[in-house]
């Protein structure tokens, strides 16, 4: 990837910067956040140490993964990027889509081809000395999945082998745009101008589901979607309950 001519391809107004290699970018920028002029994009050709949630490691191959991290500045406290990850899921799916793959959305931040895992979304924050919040936005998208890294990960994975025949600088110009129209609509209306979209492409939409945390069980339920909030609406038992994002994984329950 060259960052001159992803900048040519796109619009999206804020630094683009790519490196070879590195551990994080999400690290990467962190470190930087109180020092970047404005909304910077770094993208590695491969990272040897990429973050999921939870403490998880992102696992991925050198020519087979688009690694890069966006660094945005809210206005405002950390409360009001309430729904964040999601809203960002939806800008990466139809994205996608217009780009001829079809994605579905698992709650909260995964997106998935044919039922496995295709691409990982991890934000973290650092509150700037304005008072603003700096979001440094993760993100892993597989494009050819090797057998022994997919070995390596322990489960079945999606790749975008369509995608990867793309000019990889061309991609990334795509989901830039993506993703700057929609942080600029997050940071008018909030999530409330994502939920129904993030419901249409909802993964479990009427399925029986539970909540496992740190291994144990804390809900289950028939999945709803999500409010306006990005919080999990179940059907439960005992009624209908929301369920905030957080160190949470879901799982359909199986017959």
């Amino acid at each position: 990837m060259n960052a001159a001519a992803i900048a040519a391809l796109c619009r999206p107004g804020f630094a683009i910067e790519v490196v070879a290699q590195t551990g994080s970018t999400n690290a990467d920028l962190l470190a930087r956040a109180t020092q970047l002029a404005g909304p910077t994009l770094l993208a590695a050709e491969h990272q040897t140490a990429g973050r999921g949630r939870a403490g998880r490691s992102w696992l991925s191959a050198a020519d087979g993964s688009l690694t890069f991290s966006l660094a945005w500045k809210f206005d405002g406290p950390l409360q009001r990027l309430a729904g964040l990850p999601l809203a960002v899921g939806v800008a990466l799916a139809e994205t996608l889509a217009a780009l001829g793959l079809q994605v579905r959305l698992k709650w909260p931040n995964d997106l998935l081809k044919d039922g496995d895992k295709l691409a990982g979304i991890l934000i973290e924050t650092q509150a700037a000395a304005d008072g603003a919040t700096w979001a440094v936005i993760g993100i892993g998208l597989n494009l050819r999945m090797p057998d022994e890294l997919e070995a390596r990960i322990g489960r079945t994975v999606a790749a975008a082998p369509w995608l990867a025949q793309m000019d990889r600088n061309a991609l990334m110009a795509a989901l830039a745009d993506g993703l700057a129209d929609a942080l600029r609509s997050f940071e008018h209306a909030g999530f409330g101008a994502f939920s129904a979209r993030w419901n249409r492409l909802h993964a479990y939409q009427g399925d029986t589901v539970s909540i496992i945390d740190r291994g144990a069980l804390l809900y289950q339920g028939v999945a709803a979607g999500v409010d306006d909030s990005g919080r999990l609406l179940l059907d439960t038992a005992a009624g209908r309950i929301a369920v905030l994002a957080g160190d949470v994984s879901l799982r359909v329950k199986e017959d």
